[in-house]
């Protein structure tokens, strides 16, 4: 499993008083060991202790010790020996034991409702609920989120690692929502709120930041070179570039939405107007094609494919960037939109390497945002990614 690098594995009650200290202390060579042993044995065989001291140059005595520390943290699990006839006593095998815990992931991004799950530590949803938003902005939106997350935490017998919240706008990597003008949220910090109300560590990201990371640890993405575009509430992309997630020093790395395509007076969440996300964004595409012919909607989807496509070729281009993946409804990603999108993006770059950039459908369908949601908790509370 690749690693990605992100920078919102910060816990909410986390406060920065200056410069960071550089002294190791034991404890943090303890955390650092159990990431260790977790991420050889994350989605992978199981292994046992001897097996973990050759893959980590562990000794053997530091092994055993985390393995047992795992054990009373119910994070891992013994599942007997190794099959076959060996000489000695037989070495027992230990997993991650991916139902012990649970992780919460709440998806903000959607046009009509707020979307929740109960996640295994593997990313398996085992429960899911929803809010419709009723245009609900503000506060009223904040408390829809706080109540959404409380019926998800009650709905689970399984101690909750975290709670993980893609949600549109721009985010910082503490977890405050700069501006979400969709939410009508400014400056708010979600990740606070959250882990007050809640009493969880709570990491909030861009939804589209959130989802490309989900494409990568659970879906068919490469965290060597991928961009995820978000077709929701908004328009967004997440970018994922020599296993680093792209944030900018701002936190607006990915904002495509924003971008001027039009001169036509078309106002944009964001105060301006003909921005890529007064056409693209999920309600104003569904405002274009509403009443439309079948022929009429597949030109409508074309040409918002093309508008796409015209604005991430320069990104692909300049990042090396060969895969992307769109997430959003499927009745609005349809092949026409698809087609167009790669046609524009073909027209207006240059082939290297004899490789052509590919526009594709996320491999994790409208469940993107949520594993995204859990990604980001596994990152930060596990160090697995």
């Amino acid at each position: 499993m690749a690693r990605i690098t992100t920078s919102t594995g910060r816990r909410a009650t986390q406060t920065r008083t200056g410069a960071e200290s550089t002294k190791v202390l034991p404890a943090d060579v303890r955390h650092l060991h159990r990431t260790l042993l977790l991420t050889h044995l994350y989605k992978s065989d199981p292994k046992s202790r001897a097996d973990l001291a050759r893959a980590t140059g562990l000794t053997r005595v530091t092994v055993s010790d985390v393995v047992t520390d795992l054990l009373d943290r119910s994070l891992v699990r013994e599942v007997g020996t190794r099959p076959g006839t060996r000489v000695g006593k037989p070495a027992t095998l230990v997993t991650v034991d991916y139902e012990s815990h649970a992780i919460v992931c709440l998806d903000l991004s959607r046009e009509t409702e707020f979307r929740g799950a109960v996640t295994t530590l593997s990313g398996d949803i085992i429960h899911r609920e929803a809010l419709t938003l009723d245009e609900h902005k503000g506060d009223d939106a904040l408390a829809k989120v706080i109540t959404l997350a409380k019926k998800l935490i009650t709905s689970t017998t399984s101690p909750v690692v975290g709670l993980g919240v893609g949600t549109p706008g721009i985010v910082s990597a503490e977890g405050v929502v700069r501006n979400a003008p969709n939410l009508g949220w400014r400056d708010l910090n979600l990740a606070e709120v959250l882990h007050r109300e809640l009493g969880v560590p709570a990491y909030v990201a861009n939804d589209a930041d959130t989802a490309v990371l989900a494409e990568s640890t659970f879906g068919a993405g490469d965290a060597t070179g991928l961009m995820l575009v978000q077709i929701g509430h908004g328009v967004g992309a997440g970018i994922l570039c020599d296993s680093h997630l792209l944030r900018g020093p701002e936190g607006t790395a990915g904002e495509i939405g924003h971008v001027r395509i039009s001169d036509d007076n078309v106002p944009c969440s964001c105060g301006r107007t003909g921005c890529l996300e007064a056409y693209l964004a999920a309600p104003k595409l569904r405002a274009r094609i509403e009443g439309c012919a079948p022929d009429q909607v597949a030109r409508e989807l074309t040409t918002a494919g093309q508008q796409l496509g015209r604005i991430i070729a320069p990104v692909t281009q300049a990042l090396g960037i060969f895969d992307v993946a769109l997430l959003g409804p499927e009745d609005l990603l349809t092949q026409e939109f698809l087609t167009a999108t790669q046609e524009a993006v073909h027209a207006t770059t240059s082939h290297f390497m004899d490789r052509d950039v590919v526009i594709r459908l996320s491999a994790l369908g409208h469940d993107g945002v949520i594993h995204g949601a859990a990604a980001h908790v596994l990152a930060g509370e596990l160090g697995l990614s």
